[in-house]
């Protein structure tokens, strides 16, 4: 089993995430932000990843700290359990549509670490969530993954339904990507021969 648990503790953050890649997208999500919660669990859902998040942020300044240290260790946690990435398909991609809105998530997990982010909002806030902190969750996510990602809204009016296709895009995305391909499991994806 691909598993791995990340403790991060800062002055502003206190996280444990686990991860289990060949789960069945089990979850069990505390940040102490619904709405990021709910999307947490969107992820894990429509990824197949089983994930458990406890996070302790000092939600009393903002949210900044506690979606983007979250993100963080998400995201070390699936680069952990994906060691040396030996049999993955390694690329991903879905096309996630909700209601009106469609939204286009394509992946690489390279270890070159990028995010292009074409998804916009028409309010601040979703809940008591701040729009602007998608994106910078994604950033932290695709950088300690170690992930190419592009992320792209196509259309939509709703800020709930554009923001909820980008993390189920994400996840099926990596859904995908990190099945282990049984043409070539025992190979690194790559002509490198590292990823």
């Amino acid at each position: 089993m691909r598993t791995a648990t990340i403790t991060r503790n800062t002055a502003e953050t206190r996280i444990a995430v686990s991860v289990n890649l060949d789960g069945t997208g089990i979850y069990d999500v505390q940040t102490g932000v619904g709405f990021f919660d709910h999307m947490l669990e969107q992820l894990s859902r429509h990824s197949l990843i089983d994930l458990h998040v406890r996070t302790e942020g000092d939600l009393h300044i903002d949210q900044h700290h506690t979606v983007e240290d979250t993100g963080i260790a998400i995201g070390e946690a699936v680069a952990k359990a994906l060691g040396e990435k030996r049999g993955i398909r390694r690329y991903g991609d879905a096309l996630s549509p909700m209601d009106e809105c469609l939204t286009r998530v394509a992946l690489d997990i390279s270890g070159r670490p990028w995010l292009v982010w074409k998804t916009a909002f028409s309010q601040g806030k979703i809940g008591d969530m701040d729009t602007e902190l998608f994106e910078h969750w994604f950033h932290s996510f695709a950088q300690a993954a170690g992930i190419t990602l592009h992320v792209e809204t196509l259309y939509g009016r709703n800020n709930h339904h554009i923001v909820e296709s980008a993390y189920k895009g994400l996840a099926r995305a990596l859904r995908t990507a990190l099945e282990i391909d049984a043409r070539k499991s025992d190979a690194i994806p790559s002509t490198k021969g590292v990823l």
